[in-house]
């Protein structure tokens, strides 16, 4: 679970920088960018430990590095920091998507389950969270630049309310898995 604590610390701090950022009329987008590689990053990290001999780790950190070298080319030749980074995110969605099915039919498995049963209600939980929010929000942030530029005011409101209202289940969804989490683990 302290790997997933990563991602959680990390998106805790970056709310809040952007919050300051934004409450003193401020682009807060280049946290976003910084965010979203850093995010990802402790996402792999928890997946890899998560699929530990299941997978092999030097696929994910393969992928990993390859998504930092994609979005830092993102950021700085195809969408300006400044700017909603949609191509970074949507590409982001997709893998944990794919690794949030991928532990979904791991967690299915009678071996993978006797392995890990100790923290399967947890680890459940915690990736509902995850393919909920990502797989709800991927439209958002494929379309966002797009959304962010229409002149129809009640649209972007609906639209970025149902964004939150998902982030909103995740992490509900991320407190159930921490709650049923077993207290005598120490990884």
């Amino acid at each position: 679970m302290k790997y997933f604590s990563w991602f959680i610390f990390v998106s805790v701090a970056v709310q809040l920088i952007a919050s300051i950022i934004y409450y003193k009329e401020g682009n807060n987008l280049p946290i976003l960018h910084i965010y979203t590689v850093v995010g990802f990053l402790c996402l792999i990290n928890f997946y890899n430990k998560l699929f530990d001999g299941l997978i092999k780790p030097t696929l994910l950190w393969a992928l990993g590095i390859i998504f930092v070298i994609y979005s830092v080319i993102n950021s700085i030749f195809i969408q300006d920091i400044y700017t909603f980074n949609s191509y970074a995110l949507s590409v982001q969605a997709v893998f944990i998507i794919i690794f949030s099915l991928t532990t979904f039919g791991f967690l299915m498995n009678e071996i993978v389950r006797e392995k890990r049963v100790y923290i399967i209600k947890s680890l459940s939980w915690i990736n509902a969270g995850l393919f909920i929010y990502y797989s709800s929000s991927l439209l958002v942030f494929y379309f966002g630049n797009m959304i962010n530029s229409l002149s129809w005011t009640p649209l972007i409101r609906y639209t970025w309310f149902i964004y939150a209202l998902f982030s909103i289940i995740m992490y509900i969804c991320f407190f159930i898995g921490l709650w049923k989490r077993p207290r005598n683990l120490t990884s």
